[in-house]
């Protein structure tokens, strides 16, 4: 049987920690009582012989025992709900038994109830926030529901007016009429009736009646008295890059172009924004009645701590306090307070009804997503394919030492092959870093499906990670052997280098497949998020986009790798062998100054972008400057190794050294929330998930000895060509542990200030926002 303890720590929201009873405490104060209990029994035999010298003494030791055995069976409490500041519940416990200033048990007691009353203090006030937050938030979409309706009533009765004007006004039979000279009349005329027969006119009446007024980007409106009015307008936030330059382009041709003292609905209303607004306040929905849900479960969950907890009292102590205590806690507001139900069900029935055309089923599909099932065969492909890798990278190193492939005899090997197989190893290298992440955030109970706003539903576990990598690995090595063997034997270099060039192909199209098989939904998502990344400047940057961004700073080599490859591949170079044309040449040079900098320039971009959007906060242009140092020194090395002049090298050591000692401060100190001097953990930080400090230390030091890899292109290593290339592996191999080390610090920090803010739903935007027309 499991305990309850462990059950409570399991199921109780992590961003919500806080504000759950603190059973652990409340169960060291029933050990305190029973410790005192024991500590007394051994007083009393020590000092029996004493105390009959002291008669008094002993005849009210005597009287307090006699109370104190009177009330086994009776209540010993009685709980006083008091009005704290605002009025607010404030509940405190009394002791009705008397008991003396030497009993350390009676102590022990008043100091539980004394700590239960300040948990249950806690838990009510936390409750009344979240439940007056979402109350709030129900009221504020129930009118954008309402702006929502009226505004696609408008929209259906301008396309019916329209229809009835071209049926009446503009018949395919007689398009002569528009020249005819009463037409102005004849349309003015039907399109006053029609306005004052539809519900479009009773739309717009009633808004403006309420002090709102549709307007445009490029319009403004006023009253009579020359006073602006309040105005309403679709907000649809530019997400996507395609999105942005719609909207910039549509502000720039209504400036320029239109005439801006054009008013009316027809300026900003259109089948495409209502849509988006009507997915917005869907999402919204979603989002409220998922907070609605854990609302609910954390009042059960302390309900159940609650009772735990007193029984655990009542059987220590002997006497009986739960009945009275749970009394006055099914009578608090966490408890007995049915708003937070009642709002439930209200989201309930406007989402079926609005959202899911009145099919409850379809409507908790979306309200109440389930998320797939763990199949344990999966575990087991991990553990064949796991085995199938290692047993076939065995073959692969037993046959290249047999057939002195990486002797300098055979460098084209280590030219042609080799890099397609080196950037398939880097990528299936951060693939099984990024499932160990997966696997510490989830027995940590970091929850970095929030985090990266991730669908419960479709989000990859650890275990789907690990099949993905080891089955990639198993593929990418069964290859290697054949390439091997083929090469080995005899046959002719266009087609044995015809493997790692059709393998590219298959992993390529594997990505983009159509087909709802291989988790689609997770490689779209990791498409939409490259896109996103190297179209920075042109939209809003998200979580997962920048922490995404920050990976691929830690994957040059293996974008190196890529451009090489695709380069051979295009020039046809695998032929002929002649690779040293993708290693020469203007163009070379300058790709490989685009290709090392591009992850840093995309980063910075999206710091740039977070500093224009988020109040001009200037960490962002800190974190920019970390960036920009980090560019700089990537040039610079590029150069000394072409040019290995004695001044490169000294620039080498200065720009690497800036840039180390910078990013190195913002690891610590921003990334990961450490090196906290007025820390209770000394030099760490007050809240740590991992219980031995230890580790964090260790870390520290460890990033600190990656972070300086750079190093080695400063010292002239002997090694010939072949040396050289694992010496470049190796090093790229461990930059990807370092980043893989620093995501889970990373994510760490940013769980812990979502704890301490108490932020477990996500707040969607609105599309629909009351503005002054002249801000």
């Amino acid at each position: 049987m499991v305990k309850f303890s462990k059950e409570l720590e399991a199921q109780l929201i992590p961003e919500w920690k806080d504000a759950f009873l603190n059973y652990w405490q409340l169960k060291k104060n029933v050990k305190k009582i029973k410790l005192s209990q024991k500590s007394a029994k051994t007083q009393e035999k020590h000092n029996y012989w004493f105390s009959i010298f002291n008669p008094i003494r002993w005849v009210s030791k005597k009287i307090f025992a006699r109370s104190h055995n009177s009330g086994d069976k009776n209540e010993i409490i009685q709980v006083k709900n008091k009005n704290g500041v605002g009025n607010e519940d404030l509940y405190q416990t009394e002791l009705i038994q008397l008991f003396s200033e030497e009993d350390e048990e009676m102590k022990k007691v008043k100091e539980f109830f004394e700590k239960l009353d300040e948990e249950l203090n806690k838990v009510n006030q936390f409750y009344k926030t979240k439940e007056s937050e979402f109350i709030e938030r129900g009221e504020i979409l129930n009118k954008q529901l309402q702006i929502l309706l009226e505004l696609k009533q408008v929209l259906n009765d301008r396309k019916n007016f329209q229809s009835r004007l071209d049926a009446e006004i503009l018949p395919r039979s007689n398009s002569s009429l528009i020249q005819s000279s009463d037409y102005p009349e004849r349309a003015m005329k039907f399109t006053q009736t029609t306005l004052e027969t539809t519900h479009t006119d009773d739309v717009i009446t009633e808004f403006e009646r309420n002090g709102i007024n549709f307007i445009g980007s490029a319009t403004r409106s006023r009253t009579k008295k020359g006073k602006p009015k309040t105005a309403v307008r679709i907000d649809i936030p530019a997400t996507t890059p395609t999105r942005t330059i719609i909207t910039v382009t549509s502000m720039l041709w209504e400036d320029l172009v239109n005439n801006p003292k054009k008013e009316g609905p027809g300026d900003f209303i259109d089948r495409e924004k209502i849509q988006c607004a009507e997915k917005m306040i869907r999402g919204a929905f979603v989002e409220l009645y998922r907070g609605l849900g854990l609302l609910k479960m954390c009042s059960s969950l302390n309900m159940v701590a609650f009772t735990k907890i007193l029984k655990k009292f009542d059987k220590v102590s002997n006497r009986q306090a739960s009945g009275s205590y749970l009394k006055a806690v099914k009578k608090s507001h966490f408890f007995s307070s049915d708003k937070v139900v009642r709002l439930g069900d209200e989201v309930e029935t406007i989402f079926t009804k609005y959202f899911a055309n009145h099919e409850r089923k379809r409507a908790m599909k979306f309200l109440r997503p389930q998320q797939k099932k763990e199949s344990h065969l999966i575990t087991f492909f991990v553990g064949l394919f796991t085995g199938c890798f290692v047993t076939l990278f065995s073959v692969y190193a037993i046959l290249a030492h047999l057939s002195g492939m990486f002797s300098p005899t055979e460098a084209d090997y280590m030219e042609t092959g080799y890099p397609v197989f080196s950037m398939f190893a880097l990528l299936s290298l951060h693939l099984f870093m990024h499932g160990c992440n997966l696997l510490m955030w989830k027995s940590t109970r970091i929850n970095y499906n929030f985090i990266f706003e991730f669908s419960p539903s479709t989000a990859l576990k650890y275990r789907d990670v690990f099949l993905i990598c080891t089955s990639f690995m198993t593929t990418v090595v069964g290859a290697m052997v054949i390439h091997l063997l083929l090469r080995s034997n005899g046959f002719s270099p266009h087609q044995v280098d015809a493997i790692p060039r059709t393998l590219l192909l298959i992993f390529t199209c594997l990505l983009i497949l159509p087909f709802n098989i291989f988790y689609r939904s997770s490689r779209y998502y990791f498409i939409r998020v490259i896109r996103n990344i190297l179209c920075s400047p042109f939209y809003k940057v998200v979580m997962v986009d920048f922490f995404m961004a920050d990976q691929l700073t830690s994957q040059i080599p293996l974008l190196r790798y890529m451009e090489y490859t695709i380069c051979s591949f295009l020039a046809r170079r695998f032929q002929t062998h002649q690779y040293e044309t993708c290693k020469s040449g203007k163009l070379y040079r300058d790709l490989a100054y685009v290709i090392s900098v591009s992850p840093y320039y995309l980063r910075a971009m999206q710091c740039a972008r977070r500093w224009f959007e988020e109040g001009r906060d200037v960490n962002h242009l800190a974190n920019l400057g970390k960036y920009v140092s980090a560019m700089v020194a990537t040039g610079v090395r590029i150069t000394y190794a072409r040019k290995p002049m004695q001044i490169w090298q000294i620039m080498v050591i200065v720009t690497s050294s800036v840039a180390t000692v910078y990013q190195l401060y913002w690891d610590f100190v921003k990334d990961w929330g450490l090196l906290n001097p007025k820390s209770k953990n000394m030099w760490l930080r007050d809240e740590l998930i991992l219980k031995n400090k230890c580790v964090y230390y260790l870390s520290i030091a460890l990033n600190l000895v990656l972070r300086l890899a750079w190093v080695e292109t400063v010292m002239h290593f002997n090694v010939n060509v072949i040396e050289s290339r694992f010496l470049d592996f190796s090093l790229a191999s461990l930059e990807i542990i370092r980043r893989g080390h620093w995501n889970f610090y990373r994510l760490e920090n940013e769980h812990l200030n979502n704890v301490g803010k108490f932020r477990a739903v996500k707040t969607v935007p609105l599309p629909f926002r009351d503005m002054d027309s002249d801000d």
